[in-house]
């Protein structure tokens, strides 16, 4: 009876240090394989619609290893581009962003709605637009000229898609200081202007 007794004390001994050590490990592997700033994100105050569909992309070291962490985030929304700009801008004020007016922002000219947001460590670019509804056609393909009847699937084209992207800021070149275009700092003229003929100063050798 002692014997099975403390059988049975061990094994309950073992099996609460091995819950009371997994459980911590389970959330300890949850944690660094989750980025808190996605974390940050689902806790935007935006309405249901204007998160329909949500995917998450991550690349990058977080200790800025090579390559620093980018996160990226594409979003449907169910409804057109400009409300859903406003909710989702209206919800990054509320959660502390800051608007940030700089430069190349974006990078170079994109359709719908484009803004660049600052907060901490962080820095972050909104683009809404229209959804893509259908794919050009490819290299090879006929094309099919449209039809004038109502397509059935046209009516789940509609709405508009959500991209975010979330750097450190920096790891940003756009918080950096940026090239200045001053003359004096671009060297000398490799076509200077003449103002007189130098022609003019050469003597002729005599012959």
């Amino acid at each position: 009876m002692r014997e099975r007794r403390r059988l049975r004390l061990g094994i309950l001994v073992l099996v609460s240090v091995v819950l009371l050590g997994a459980i911590p490990l389970y959330f300890g592997i949850r944690t660094l394989s989750r980025d808190p700033v996605f974390d940050t994100l689902d806790q935007l105050d935006v309405p249901g619609w204007a998160a329909a569909q949500t995917v998450d992309n991550v690349s990058g070291s977080r200790w800025c290893l090579q390559d620093c962490r980018l996160r990226e985030r594409t979003v449907e929304s169910e409804r057109a581009p400009e409300e859903t700009a406003g909710v989702y801008e209206a919800a990054l004020r509320k959660d502390g962003w800051q608007p940030w007016q700089v430069s190349r922002c974006p990078e170079q000219k994109e359709k719908g709605r484009y803004t660049c947001w600052r907060r901490d460590e962080l820095t972050l670019d909104l683009w809404v637009r229209e959804p893509t509804c259908a794919a050009p056609p490819t290299a090879g393909e006929s094309t099919v000229p449209p039809s004038t009847e109502p397509s059935p699937a046209a009516g789940t084209c509609a709405g508009s898609l959500v991209s975010v992207k979330v750097r450190n800021a920096i790891d940003d070149e756009r918080t950096r200081p940026q090239p200045s275009t001053d003359p004096s700092l671009t060297g000398e003229d490799p076509f200077p202007t003449f103002t007189e003929d130098p022609l003019e100063q050469l003597t002729r050798s005599p012959s």
